[in-house]
């Protein structure tokens, strides 16, 4: 069996899926983060919140519970609402945290709305002894969405390019799809193969590019 370097070394050159996979326990990270008392992290916190609360480990019962004190406890709640102010600011809302804005109580709710209205006005809230830089906490959220937001791009060039290769495979021949894509990229078709393009192919794209036939076949899927 391969060893873990050697698996590694796969990745590298291309082949991910052969890295060795060590999943990463969201409750327990965000317990640390709380525990280390450094600022930069805790002005990160809504980002790693946000991407914690996207895996179904996530429970914020269970990071209470890593928790020994309540000083730790109560930092982590404070990390909490800081978090939902952030989200609030830009007007972002979360199933998961819809669930523990339920038991938020009413202390929590002014909290939150004091803080938010710190970012907006760009004001440090009263977060203990600690500096808290609210511009830094914004800026990491928006470059956080940034790249969250250029992902979702690529994943869904990648949806649209496997589904138009799924359709393609439905109405044409490996040899006539072929054809098809050299001819729409412009490239040169020897004689035998504009021949087989005009005879068969072509036909198949006229009948594609009928709107009425692309009327009726939406309709039939919907019924």
């Amino acid at each position: 069996m391969a060893d873990d370097k050697f698996l590694k070394s796969l990745s590298k050159l291309g082949f991910p899926m052969f890295e060795p996979s060590e999943e990463l326990d969201v409750n327990e990270t965000l317990a640390e983060v709380v525990k280390s008392n450094d600022t930069r992290l805790w002005e990160g916190f809504p980002v790693l919140l946000a991407n914690a609360g996207e895996s179904y480990q996530f429970s914020s019962d269970l990071v209470e519970r890593l928790l020994s004190t309540e000083e730790l406890q109560e930092q982590y709640h404070r990390l909490l609402l800081l978090s939902v102010a952030v989200y609030d600011y830009y007007h972002l809302s979360f199933s998961w945290l819809n669930k523990l804005k339920r038991d938020f109580s009413s202390d929590d709710k002014n909290r939150v709305k004091g803080w938010r209205n710190a970012l907006t006005h760009n004001q440090t809230p009263n977060w203990v002894a600690n500096e808290f830089d609210p511009e830094r906490v914004k800026g990491l959220f928006e470059l956080y969405y940034e790249q969250k937001a250029e992902k979702n791009r690529r994943r869904k060039d990648r949806y649209e390019e496997f589904s138009l290769e799924y359709a393609l495979s439905q109405v044409f021949s490996p040899k006539q799809k072929e054809l098809f894509r050299k001819k729409l990229e412009g490239d040169p078709l020897n004689k035998t193969e504009q021949e087989y393009y005009s005879r068969t192919v072509k036909k198949k794209v006229v009948a594609l590019a009928n709107s009425e036939l692309h009327s009726l076949a939406r309709k039939l899927l919907e019924q």
